[in-house]
């Protein structure tokens, strides 16, 4: 590689840093939101680079940026994804021949030992289901929701994926087809009991006539009316439920029903390794399987309650 001095005139040549990361972003082969994803953590690089000030670009420019996130108090999680976009970005710029990769080598930060979220005791599931008003539609809907998640373990961005067409038959019992995260197309699918498929149908029934293409769960508000949920939108109403039922840690999240169906699997008769299989969203349904998180009964929470 040439020194840095002959390097910063080939980043002038390419009409400044910004151009060459609409470069990389443009050659991109990956899903729309993992490029904006990308865009969003060079934004932070460079909005850094421009208050420090910085006209060389080293290693230890990197690190300098690195000790940034980490005294800015970000999570470990957004952190990783932003140091993740400048190593993709200056692997881009060396395979170029533009720029070496002085991110090369620089890592994460490591998820604090217990960063996983609570799992509900029986009772609280029991309370959380019974929250919602289900004489309202937004009652039916997020009982709806908070059921399924607890049931079945699927992520809120899986459930924000679904659409009516998306709950088929499949080897005799009733499934919902997910589009898993890191995946391409919906070639997973989770167990549909009868305890878990009823508040779906109800919720579709009050919505009246649908099409295979429309999504499973929408809002209501006058703003958004009828428009698909957002993984945010169902966080916070799975939030806003769980405070109804007086659980307000920090670690209570959406993703604590995720947590607490695995639970409530492995106590109704699964394998730590089927529980992991889901976990770790290996499609099972490509080998002609049934997803875990089902009890021997077929429904881990009715197994318990």
């Amino acid at each position: 590689m040439n020194e840095i001095a002959q390097i910063d005139s080939s980043l002038e040549k390419q009409r400044g840093l910004q151009d060459l990361i609409n470069r990389f972003l443009r050659s991109l082969d990956v899903r729309p939101n993992s490029i904006k994803t990308y865009e969003r953590g060079l934004k932070q690089f460079t909005e850094w680079l421009t208050s420090q000030g910085a006209l060389q670009l080293t290693r230890e420019t990197i690190l300098a940026y690195k000790n940034h996130l980490s005294v800015k108090g970000i999570s470990a999680l957004t952190l990783s994804s932003y140091l993740v976009a400048l190593r993709r970005f200056f692997e881009f710029a060396e395979a170029e021949k533009i720029y070496p990769n002085i991110a090369k080598g620089i890592k994460g930060a490591k998820r604090p030992k217990g960063f996983r979220k609570d799992a509900l005791t029986t009772g609280q599931i029991k309370e959380l289901l019974a929250s919602s008003d289900r004489a309202t539609f937004e009652g039916l809907r997020n009982h709806a929701i908070l059921n399924l998640l607890v049931r079945t373990g699927i992520r809120t961005i899986e459930l924000t994926r679904a659409d009516v067409g998306d709950i088929r038959v499949q080897s005799n019992e009733m499934v919902l087809w997910v589009w898993g995260k890191g995946r391409d197309v919906k070639d997973e699918f989770v167990v549909l009991t009868e305890a878990t498929l009823k508040p779906i149908r109800e919720c579709l029934n009050r919505r009246g006539n649908l099409r295979d293409a429309d999504p499973l769960f929408v809002s209501d508000s006058d703003r958004n009316k009828d428009q698909r949920l957002t993984p945010r939108t169902i966080s916070r109403i799975v939030k806003e439920h769980l405070k109804k039922v007086n659980i307000c840690s920090g670690r209570a999240t959406a993703h604590s029903l995720r947590h607490t169906a695995i639970t409530l699997a492995l106590q109704g008769g699964a394998t730590i390794q089927e529980a992991q299989v889901r976990s770790a969203v290996t499609s099972s349904s490509q080998r002609g399987e049934l997803l875990p998180l089902r009890s021997p009964k077929g429904d881990a929470l009715k197994a318990l309650f």
